[in-house]
């Protein structure tokens, strides 16, 4: 399947040298923009547009939802600075077409990675399953209920996770975890994404 790449910005999803950005053909009927802005074209199957933790509607505005055209968001899943996974979160809007969701699909399966299509929420899906958990784990090491090593070999040893939460998020950097679980808590305003404290000691460490 072919697809341009318009850049615009650095790219999360795909770093300067990820196999993905050589695939790039000018012309192509589907259209993938790394950094805003983004151009309207109604003649392209589909126009992607690479999302932070914000939602699609933000380059799109919104209309009582009735909203939906060819342009879609897109999410690499990346946990901090690791390198990206293949996990690919699509992000449609309430009148998206079937067709425009299809064509995206089939390029980035044809590319290798899997794909999850989600509605048009801040955070889309994993960040708003797994933040609450990092969030969970940092306070319990402040309120001494465990160690981070202990956490991390439980998770690791009794729920066969790869790795525990605190290495995880802390591999991936705390700093970058404050931004995000402070963007979803200014969105939803739930308790279990507000920042843990820790994360806020990264962030304001960062700014010395």
């Amino acid at each position: 399947m072919m697809y341009s790449i318009v850049r615009n910005g650095e790219s999360r999803s795909f770093p300067k040298d990820d196999v993905f950005l050589a695939g790039t053909n000018d012309g192509a009927d589907v259209v993938i923009y790394l950094g805003a802005p983004h151009e309207e074209d109604s003649s392209k199957a589909a126009i992607l547009i690479e999302l932070g933790t914000e939602c699609l509607g933000v380059h799109t505005s919104e209309d009582s939802g009735r909203e939906g055209s060819n342009v879609l968001g897109f999410a690499r899943y990346r946990n901090g600075t690791d390198a990206p996974s293949k996990l690919i979160e699509l992000v449609r809007q309430p009148n998206t077409p079937r067709s425009t969701i299809d064509a995206a699909t089939k390029v980035f399966e044809y590319a290798g990675f899997e794909v999850a299509v989600c509605t048009d929420q801040a955070g889309r899906i994993i960040d708003r399953l797994v933040r609450p958990k990092y969030n969970k784990a940092l306070n319990f090491l402040d309120e001494g209920l465990a160690t981070a090593a202990d956490m991390d070999l439980t998770c690791r040893l009794g729920l066969g996770y790869p790795d525990g939460p605190i290495e995880r998020v802390t591999r991936g950097g705390l700093a970058g975890h404050y931004d995000v679980t402070q963007a979803l808590f200014e969105t939803f305003g739930m308790p279990a994404y507000a920042p843990a404290r820790r994360a806020v000691v990264a962030k304001q460490r960062n700014r010395l």
